[in-house]
């Protein structure tokens, strides 16, 4: 088996041997649907995988814009259309200096797995540019939106390729997208998710990643008969997803200690409650300021610079930051410190390494295509709201969001507990995301 999953990724990198992120999202995969592959007559010799790997289109572009002082500024703009097997293309826009391709082909990859999973009719895709929205003025970040739009629009549409939000592009830059998407294409429809709520919104939209990531999280720990209530948990991150990772798990009871971003972190041996949770949603979402002002506000707490929060002891771990955050010492350090369950908000925030040793210690792991579906799963739930012209209530869609994550958790033990009881969430959430995609692939022909 270990020689059939080496000449795979062989084949692989030598088309993509640049692209490191990208290798590391397809090895998780190989890992563990080609030895399914291998049983399956229905696959087995369809080079079904080796299809999958390979977008079906990647596009970049030119994305020139002038700053506040006129100096004309040029980044350079990205859409991986992966796979639309089982339906339109359906995936963020991240704006970060780092977006190159491979971390796009890696995230575009893990969201068709991702897409399935969540049983609604949509392929995956990836998108964004290697800008810095942080320190730009509202307007220097609407005319790099327009710019880039300008461009994007002719690739995208409600039946063809549906963007949301990622990393740098929250409600402003939707907002600003969706304006100049409107103008060109002289059309009100539902290409963009994450929308404001007076202009095609859903309720639940900004929370569903964090909330999904902790549902998820439930779930994993009711099938040892445990639940978030008592835990102390610690979250990576600040942003959206950590944000409501942290409010949704203190409502069911749980204590979340720390928090972080690009400068360190902050950890609080009380907790968040409501009012510290609002000052860092204010701290981050308003002023854009820097976790360590935390500290200023509750002098309590502790700030460590540089570094992640995977070193604090802790019930459970919610990484939520961003790629390669959890490295194989981190994992040791979680798992010596007495951490039963690591539920990723992220995409792929933990290592190779660390994952095989949350698996070698048998703890509840969960990897992000399934954990953090909910974001994408209530993106879909936006565009079903599109186009019925209406909108549901907060507790519609949050219930909506619940059953999703509770299926897709069904799914994950479906195809991942093995004979002893353990449940390889890697394992389970790659399979059943596969099966559904490959026979899609094999239904409509080599095409």
């Amino acid at each position: 088996m270990e020689s059939k999953i080496k000449d795979f990724m062989n084949k692989v990198k030598i088309r993509n041997g640049h692209e490191p992120e990208f290798l590391q999202a397809v090895l998780e995969v190989a890992e563990t649907v080609i030895p399914y592959i291998i049983t399956k007559d229905i696959y087995f010799g369809k080079n079904i995988l080796l299809r999958m790997v390979e977008p079906e289109r990647a596009i970049t572009f030119r994305v020139p814009w002038v700053d506040d002082k006129g100096v004309v500024q040029v980044n350079r703009g990205y859409r991986i259309q992966m796979n639309s097997a089982i339906g339109p293309y359906k995936g963020g826009l991240r704006f970060h200096p780092t977006v190159n391709m491979s971390i796009l082909k890696f995230l575009a990859f893990e969201q068709v797995f991702k897409n399935s999973l969540t049983t609604l009719p949509m392929g995956g895709g990836k998108g964004g540019a290697d800008f810095d929205p942080k320190r730009k003025s509202d307007n220097e970040i609407m005319r790099f939106c327009q710019s880039f739009m300008s461009e994007l629009y002719r690739h995208i549409g409600q039946n063809t390729d549906i963007p949301a939000g990622d990393i740098g592009v929250g409600g402003r830059e939707i907002g600003f997208l969706y304006g100049v998407y409107k103008k060109l294409r002289n059309e009100f429809t539902g290409v963009l998710t994450g929308k404001g709520m007076s202009w095609g919104g859903s309720l639940i939209r900004p929370e569903a990643t964090g909330y999904g990531t902790v549902y998820f999280a439930e779930s994993m720990l009711n099938t040892n008969k445990d639940t978030v209530k008592g835990k102390t948990i610690l979250v990576s991150g600040s942003g959206n997803v950590a944000q409501f990772a942290t409010e949704k798990a203190t409502q069911l009871g749980g204590k979340v200690v720390t928090m972080s971003d690009s400068s360190g972190y902050i950890f609080d041996p009380a907790g968040f409650d409501v009012d510290k949770l609002a000052f860092i949603m204010e701290l981050k979402n308003i002023r854009r300021g820097r976790i360590s002002e935390y500290i200023e506000k509750y002098p309590s707490a502790k700030f460590v610079k540089g570094q992640t929060p995977w070193s604090e002891k802790c019930d459970m771990a919610l990484p939520c930051a961003t790629q390669n955050e959890l490295n194989e010492d981190d994992a040791k350090t979680l798992i010596s410190n007495g951490c039963i369950c690591v539920s990723e908000g992220a995409n792929m925030p933990s290592t190779h390494g660390a994952i095989a040793n949350f698996h070698k210690a048998k703890i509840l792991f969960a990897p992000g295509k399934a954990s953090n579906a909910g974001g994408v799963a209530t993106s879909g739930l936006e565009m079903s709201q599109n186009s019925l012209r209406l909108n549901w209530t907060r507790e519609e869609v949050d219930n909506k969001l619940k059953q999703i994550m509770a299926d897709i958790h069904d799914s994950c033990i479906k195809y991942g507990k093995d004979e002893n009881g353990y449940i390889d969430y890697v394992k389970g959430a790659n399979i059943a995301g596969f099966v559904k995609v490959a026979d899609a692939m094999l239904a409509q022909g080599v095409v």
